[in-house]
């Protein structure tokens, strides 16, 4: 028995359409520099988790979106791999307008947005190298040659 998320029948319907709408655009941001694909994620899995348990299920188990997913809600992570995509994808598009089109006050403003994208971008933490199964500490084990029960 699947959950029916909380709100109207509208509310998780539009809910719904934002959700795919945004999942197809961060699979098209894949492929096409400029465009950023882990926004787009992130809303998608919000949108879903408001309107489809199956799809929000689908993207917390991706093999791609699951991971990056789990790291932006254990945190605000974003990997290392991710934020070196984003400013080569930045950076190859904005050396891309800046000489293929006519120097517009938008063309300005876009490569603006893609500095300051950029630089919360870098702000945020990093997740460890460690994988989740892997403790974060050692924990230290009993030996089976310590004595430290009182007597002996």
């Amino acid at each position: 028995m699947t959950r029916t998320p909380p709100g109207s029948k509208l509310s998780r319907i539009l809910f719904g359409i934002l959700a795919y709408v945004s999942l197809t655009i961060g699979i098209i941001a894949i492929f096409i520099p400029g465009l950023p694909t882990t926004e787009f994620i992130l809303l998608a899995a919000w949108a879903a988790t408001r309107s489809s348990p199956r799809l929000s299920a689908w993207l917390e188990n991706h093999r791609v979106f699951g991971p990056m997913l789990s790291n932006w809600r254990n945190g605000k992570m974003i990997a290392r791999k991710a934020k070196i995509s984003a400013t080569v994808t930045m950076l190859i598009c904005a050396v891309m307008m800046l000489v293929l089109l006519k120097h517009n006050w938008w063309i300005y403003f876009a490569v603006a947005g893609m500095v300051l994208v950029n630089l919360w971008i870098w702000s945020r933490p990093e997740p460890s190298r460690l994988s989740p199964a892997q403790p974060t500490s050692p924990s230290p084990s009993p030996s089976p040659n310590r004595h430290d029960t009182p007597g002996h």
